[in-house]
């Protein structure tokens, strides 16, 4: 098992930073690498995610939603397709959202289990990239819209 994270300070309450993370349909918009996606944010649903990597060729994953507590946490499990193939490989991912100095700390982070972590050192360094990125365009996102909303 290995766990990556990446942390930010948004200005803006934690519903507000979770109406942005949870619409899938303008992800297109503002995030780096996940540039399409499609599905609900409700316990049990499948979601359609396609990821540009910044090395190598998009990938559609297609997770399933295991928590989404509005403003709060919404986590996903992804992995190979097929009960036992994920003894060799899955993901947990978890966005975590509290409130903090009139803000919202964001936690992305991501649990990964099965035999074939110990292997794969180098593709999680670029996920763990990725998800910095992904949180700075989160935060820029929010912040804009939302500076953008007071003074209209």
């Amino acid at each position: 098992m290995r766990t990556i994270a990446a942390t930010i300070d948004v200005d803006a309450p934690p519903m507000e930073v979770w109406a942005v993370l949870t619409d899938l349909s303008r992800y297109p918009e503002w995030n780096p690498h996940i540039r399409q996606g499609a599905g609900e944010v409700t316990v049990g649903s499948r979601l359609t995610l396609r990821m540009f990597p910044p090395k190598g060729r998009p990938i559609t994953i297609r997770p399933i939603v295991l928590a989404a507590e509005s403003a709060a946490d919404w986590r996903l499990l992804g992995g190979l397709p097929g009960v036992f193939a994920r003894l060799l490989f899955s993901g947990e991912h978890r966005f975590a959202l509290t409130p903090a100095d009139g803000g919202t700390r964001l936690v992305q982070s991501e649990t990964f289990r099965g035999i074939l972590v110990p292997f794969i050192g180098k593709t999680l360094a670029g996920a763990q990239a990725s998800f910095q990125k992904q949180n700075e365009a989160l935060k820029k996102r929010v912040e804009t819209h939302r500076y953008r909303d007071r003074t209209a």
